[in-house]
């Protein structure tokens, strides 16, 4: 690209070495994920609009992989079993995943750090899975930042692997979406927890490929048996491991993408009032989500 190249896009703000690149290429480039949450910022928010496509497919592509009926049906040949899907991790995503699989008729429970979603997802038909706090500690960091989770402490995490462990064994159908800026996704479905779900069921994770590495250098996801972009069977279960499962509905994608980009470029190009000339680019330091979406200009990598 031409030094001086404005770049505006989903660049990955927590990865210093590609700033670096973008600085030494001497591009203005402006990374959407970093916008702020908040109200004044929502018609940005590259992650949530593609979260909320991506829960969505996660639950098309879960009921496509699973060889059993989501509702409940009663017929003159049997009645059969609503599937029991489990949710790990409730942003966007994952409540998005709790709309989809109801309306499919499922019986869903959910899991998070953060006590407030319990209405949300009870507010959607899902039940939350409730680990109590037992240390302030506990219940600081639950509250999460910024609209995101935070690392919980060892104690809270043994006692909520503990009950998911309980959930993932009698799921059919489990769908991860835990994510934290700037860290490995944590493992919130272990070998043997794939060892005691039921034959046939299927697990999407949506954090494949952004795991911390295992032993053999792979790289998994919420589950340390997911192969990115790919589709493998380990005891048993199907393990879903799509990186990008917006790509997968990708007129719509696109489409809120694009509407996305267009209300951040108005920050930089202001309208013109009517009948005067079309405002020249600004960077407007003063404004927040310029600021906070700003990672590298004139050289440098500028991301604080």
């Amino acid at each position: 690209m031409k030094p001086g190249t404005v770049l505006v896009g989903m660049l990955e703000p927590f990865n210093a070495e590609g700033l670096q690149r973008l600085a030494a290429a001497n591009l203005t480039a402006f990374a959407l994920e970093a916008a702020p949450r908040t109200t004044r910022a929502q018609s940005m928010d590259v992650l949530s609009s593609q979260a909320n496509i991506a829960g969505y497919k996660a639950v098309i592509m879960a009921a496509d992989k699973y060889q059993k009926f989501f509702p409940m049906l009663m017929t003159a040949a049997g009645t059969v079993k609503a599937a029991r899907v489990v949710i790990l991790g409730v942003g966007v995503a994952g409540l998005q995943a709790i709309a989809t699989a109801k309306r499919l008729g499922a019986v869903i429970e959910a899991s998070d750090v953060r006590p407030s979603v319990k209405e949300q997802i009870e507010s959607l038909g899902g039940k939350f899975i409730d680990v109590p706090y037992e240390t302030a500690e506990e219940k600081e960091a639950a509250e999460g930042v910024g609209g995101y989770a935070r690392p919980m402490p060892p104690s809270w995490l043994e006692r909520q692997k503990v009950e998911v462990a309980k959930r993932v064994a009698q799921a059919d159908v489990v769908i991860s979406t835990a994510l934290i800026p700037g860290r490995a996704a944590p493992v919130l479905i272990t070998e043997d927890m794939v060892k005691s779900m039921k034959p046939g069921s299927v697990i999407i994770d949506m954090a494949a490929g952004k795991g911390a590495p295992n032993p053999d250098g792979s790289v998994g996801g919420n589950c340390p048996l997911t192969e990115a972009d790919r589709t493998v069977q380990k005891h048993g279960v199907t393990i879903v491991g799509e990186t990008n499962l917006a790509t997968l509905v990708g007129a719509d994608a696109s489409a809120l993408y694009a509407r996305n980009v267009l209300d951040f470029l108005k920050l930089l190009l202001p309208p013109a009032a009517k009948g005067e000339p079309p405002a020249s680019f600004r960077i407007d330091m003063e404004d927040d989500i310029v600021a906070a979406c700003l990672m590298a200009h004139e050289g440098a990598v500028t991301r604080k």
